[in-house]
């Protein structure tokens, strides 16, 4: 039977829950006064299937840590086994005003989760009247990735990278996080000064070994970034790589001390994903 003591009705007076201050925890809040609509509490199939040719999934994410701050892009295909089912999803998202999140995985639970993520980090902040640490946002979505284990028991897993700037940081140039998880919830700050997840990671991250520079500057890695997700998209074809006829080109954002999490001009990417293959029709390098 569908709670309805603290539903709020169309037409009538708020409940006083929605009136009080209560939690600064959106997530929390919405555990108490309407737990079904939390993403974690749909039921999972019965029994672990395979569904990976039934729903849209998302590939390959690479972050940078760069002089200043951090960088996180993605490619913008979705597939459903052997089919693309969309050339141009967005992968990465401004989460709060000093971090953002990539997806892989079941395209559909990853976005609901990251939205929900961001209304939570808003709703923090209005409540609180400051952001949460960046501690705080990574555990945050730690604890919404292993909500969704038994859905990723069955099948349908969803993973995120975190990038975010430290404000609290000693050295300002070296302020920049990368942070991944595993389907449990495991959260792992990355000290290589780049990752990647999704398909295509393992092809992503080894272009990154050869081009990453720890004392590069924005631009730099804007140019590494867009070139590993070539590289990706060169051997994995669930990872789509510049679309120069449908102008569809990968989806980049910086966080940094000066100006914050900030999406990359549509423009830029596209200069940048052309410059790059220009070169590779130069030289292809395999």
């Amino acid at each position: 039977m569908e709670p309805t003591s603290h539903r709020a009705v169309p037409g009538a007076p708020l409940p006083a829950a929605y009136l009080t201050t209560g939690t600064s925890s959106f997530t929390d809040f919405l555990r108490a006064q309407a737990p079904e609509l939390l993403p974690g509490n749909r039921p999972a199939p019965a029994a672990p299937v395979d569904l990976r040719h039934e729903v849209p999934h998302g590939t390959t994410i690479v972050a940078i840590a760069f002089t200043g701050g951090v960088l996180i892009a993605g490619d913008r295909r979705a597939t459903a086994g052997n089919l693309i089912a969309q050339r141009d999803i967005e992968k990465v998202f401004v989460t709060d005003g000093y971090s953002a999140v990539g997806i892989a995985g079941t395209a559909g639970l990853a976005v609901e989760m990251v939205r929900l993520y961001t209304v939570d980090l808003a709703h923090y902040e209005k409540i609180e009247g400051v952001s949460l640490s960046l501690e705080g946002k990574t555990n945050k979505l730690a604890s919404m990735v292993r909500t969704h284990l038994e859905m990723a028991m069955a099948g349908l897993a969803v993973l995120p990278l975190f990038v975010g700037y430290d404000l609290n940081a000693v050295d300002p140039n070296r302020a920049g996080r990368i942070v991944s998880y595993d389907v449990t919830g495991g959260r792992f700050e990355e000290r290589s000064g780049f990752h990647s997840i999704g398909s295509g990671s393992l092809f992503a991250r080894s272009a990154l070994k050869k081009l990453y520079q720890p004392d590069g500057d924005r631009d730099t890695a804007v140019r590494h970034a867009v070139e590993a997700l070539y590289d990706a998209a060169d051997d994995d074809t669930a990872t789509g790589g510049p679309d120069v006829a449908r102008r569809i080109y990968p989806t980049l954002v910086t966080v940094t001390g000066a100006d914050g999490a900030v999406r990359v001009p549509d423009d830029e990417a596209a200069a940048v994903a052309q410059a790059v293959v220009a070169d590779r029709i130069r030289e292809p390098r395999g």
